[in-house]
């Protein structure tokens, strides 16, 4: 199997370095061959210089000539990118890059094909009340609209086919992304696998770039997307086991 992971990046320069030493420290299961397909998208902090630096041979850094938006990052990733499998990680440390492999194992052992990494909230891991209460609150909309139960609509760690993915035809240029991916997958009859993985929010001055206004529009989103895909059926190509 070869992996495409997908890094959108805009001024992280505080973290990137850390994040992408994570990442290409990773021991990956055996058999299974790594790509970083990484996207700066604008950056105006010294996030390009830290990317042109990079010398492992697993990555591939592609330039966004302005800020479009990590949906748009996320597309222009998924164009470059050359794995059966791709899975979304951020530059910004809430989420552990070394937890990957385990969204691999029900891929590697035939259980699933479409993998959500859930994010469990408790005290020292949330940004904020409302922040966990606005999170709890589109998952609820999501399930309640779609008939399911997704633990965690929003998580960053989202790993399935390449193929598929680009099936989606992803529209959202910024965080309503996310909220696009699960209901165009649920539209579809693609259930995802859920494994717990380790969170760890950022605050504002540390970056944190996530608002309520994004936590409404996703809400418009899932509702839109509803009633556009309606009973859509899956492709049968690409099926999901979990």
């Amino acid at each position: 199997m070869k992996l495409s992971v997908l890094m959108p990046v805009y001024n992280e320069q505080a973290t990137l370095r850390k994040v992408l030493d994570n990442l290409f420290a990773i021991g990956w299961p055996d058999g299974v061959e790594v790509e970083y397909v990484i996207v700066d998208d604008g950056s105006k902090d010294s996030t390009p210089g830290i990317l042109d630096a990079i010398t492992d041979s697993r990555a591939l850094v592609f330039h966004q000539p302005f800020n479009q938006g990590k949906g748009a990052a996320i597309r222009k990733a998924a164009e470059l990118a050359t794995g059966e499998y791709m899975i979304i990680c951020d530059a910004d440390e809430e989420y552990r890059p070394q937890e990957i492999p385990l969204l691999l194992e029900p891929v590697l052992s035939g259980e699933a094909d479409l993998v959500y990494g859930t994010r469990a909230f408790s005290s020292h891991t949330s940004f904020s009340y409302w922040y966990v209460i606005g999170n709890k609150g589109v998952n609820t909309f999501t399930n309640i609209l779609f008939n399911s139960y997704v633990s965690d609509v929003e998580t960053c760690f989202k790993l399935m086919p390449l193929e598929l993915y680009r099936s989606l035809d992803i529209k959202e240029k910024g965080f309503g992304m996310e909220a696009e991916v699960t209901a165009k997958l649920l539209s579809r009859g693609y259930r995802p696998y859920e494994v717990p993985i380790s969170y760890k929010a950022r605050t504002r001055e540390e970056g944190k770039k996530i608002t309520a206004k994004d936590g409404f529009e996703a809400l418009w989103i899932l509702t839109k997307l509803r009633v556009k895909e309606g009973s859509r059926r899956r492709h049968p190509e690409i099926a999901t086991a979990g």
